[in-house]
């Protein structure tokens, strides 16, 4: 019975370390927030190209943050984490109500409460010729 040997497949060390004065990609530190993937990048090109009043892309980042954070796709989006990244609480609303529009996210609203939010999968979207369509577009 021949024996292979896995060793003779192995890098070098001398190829395995990074090359002097290039430094790796930056990490989050034990208890920093970060954003967790993958987030499908159809799904976040669309978020950025949505036209409209608000900050659309913040408030996808907030989502997507919380989702990673509880680990499930619908959430309660609190103003606490859009406040850290500079987002008003009116700006907050448009920036969803753009993203719902478009279909990339579903949207319980309860009077008084932070809003449930659902992240869709991208072939749910409203997409024609690779520009997102968002409610108001259609009906005109």
């Amino acid at each position: 019975m021949d024996t292979f040997d896995l060793d003779f497949l192995r890098l070098p060390d001398a190829l395995k370390r990074i090359p002097e004065g290039v430094k790796p990609l930056p990490r989050h530190k034990k208890g920093e927030k970060f954003l967790k993937g993958p987030i499908p990048w159809d799904w976040l090109s669309m978020a950025s190209r949505i036209s409209g009043k608000g900050k659309a892309l913040h408030v996808a980042n907030a989502i997507w943050v919380t989702a990673g954070i509880k680990k499930t796709r619908t959430i309660t989006l609190s103003m606490k984490i859009l406040r850290g990244m500079g987002v008003n609480r009116n700006a907050a609303y448009r920036g969803l109500d753009v993203l719902e529009d478009s279909g990339l996210v579903s949207v319980i609203r309860h009077r008084g409460r932070c809003p449930v939010v659902t992240i869709n999968d991208f072939e749910d979207c409203k997409v024609k010729d690779g520009i997102p369509i968002t409610a108001k577009q259609i009906e005109l």
